[in-house]
């Protein structure tokens, strides 16, 4: 059996993409590259997948998600919740194409300043992390499995800071400080993001941080956090990256809970709530990034609107219709 999940129901095959999909995807730069990290989604039948699948099965609807045209990117965002398991990294890579950029979300144990109550923690749920920000850790336990796995593939790690609150929340220098010392001392030779979700931590002095490592920040769209649009204001986010590629993250709407978009937009097969600002401001992120020659991976969850391959289509129409003759 697959380790991922067992494969579709035997005499399935697999449907030729779209020619109006292929053409659409055609018309967006190859920098430019459009894709999430939950892609079991069953909303998607008749999109994306085409075949039956029995349960999530991600390693087999992999081979489905790797072809739809208008995705070149995936984010594997299972290790953020424990160390990666090889057997399930390579079950994923055996699927993915030479050179398919891959977005690993570095686990949390490495990036909470304090654990979450949550069972997985056990006794340590709601404790200080005595590893956040643990370079060795980073090296030992999430570096060396996917780069034994990964070998074909374009890996970038994201490392993505949950918001810290009251005592947890270190001042702005400080935090420069801390993450310098960490992102020193990770080998230059692999590409790095970093995701706050503390507008507070927004300053010059991270931004500088970022620069001086060639590590590239990561545009959310996200409850606590300000707009895209904002952040793209900002003089530092598009300077850190150094052409190694910038990020942006259609998550959710800022101020909406988690539980409140699952609520709205379940079982994610349509677009339920389009939201203009969040495109326009993900249309500029493309551009700038296509003028400034970098490689920008825009990652688009089913709970911004609705449904990830609908927003996606709906910028790359946004991006054709703008690239046209005459517009």
């Amino acid at each position: 059996m697959d380790p991922a999940g067992a494969g579709p129901v035997p005499g399935t095959v697999p449907v030729p993409p779209q020619p109006e999909l292929l053409a659409l995807a055609a018309a967006v730069p190859e920098n430019i590259k459009f894709g999430t990290s939950g892609w079991s989604t069953d909303g998607w039948a008749g999109d994306v997948y085409h075949r039956v699948y029995r349960g999530a099965q991600p390693a087999a609807r992999l081979e489905e998600y790797v072809r739809y045209p208008l995705f070149r990117m995936v984010g594997v965002n299972t290790a953020f919740y424990e160390s990666p398991s090889e057997t399930i990294l390579d079950a994923y890579a055996r699927v993915l194409p030479q050179g398919y950029a891959c977005n690993a979300k570095v686990w949390d144990r490495i990036t909470a300043r304090r654990f979450i109550r949550d069972r997985r923690w056990g006794s340590d749920a709601g404790q200080l992390n005595p590893d956040f920000l643990n370079a060795r850790l980073f090296l030992d336990k999430v570096l060396k499995p996917y780069t034994r796995v990964f070998r074909r593939q374009a890996i970038s790690f994201v490392f993505q800071f949950q918001a810290m609150r009251g005592p947890d929340l270190v001042g702005a220098v400080e935090w420069a400080e801390r993450l310098d010392q960490f992102l020193g001392q990770l080998p230059r030779d692999f590409h790095y993001a970093v995701e706050l979700r503390n507008a507070e931590l927004f300053t010059a002095s991270h931004g500088e941080v970022l620069r001086r490592h060639g590590v590239a920040h990561v545009f959310n769209s996200w409850t606590e956090m300000p707009p895209i649009g904002t952040q793209l204001d900002l003089p530092w986010t598009l300077g850190g990256a150094g052409g190694a590629g910038g990020g942006g993250g259609a998550l959710m709407k800022p101020g909406r809970k988690y539980a409140e978009a699952v609520r709205r937009f379940e079982p994610y097969d349509q677009v339920r709530e389009p939201q203009p600002e969040l495109r326009r401001d993900l249309l500029r992120l493309m551009r700038e990034a296509h003028g400034r020659g970098i490689e920008a991976l825009i990652h688009v969850n089913n709970r911004a609107e609705g449904n990830t391959p609908g927003t996606v289509r709906a910028l790359a129409e946004m991006w054709a219709k703008q690239a046209a003759p005459g517009s």
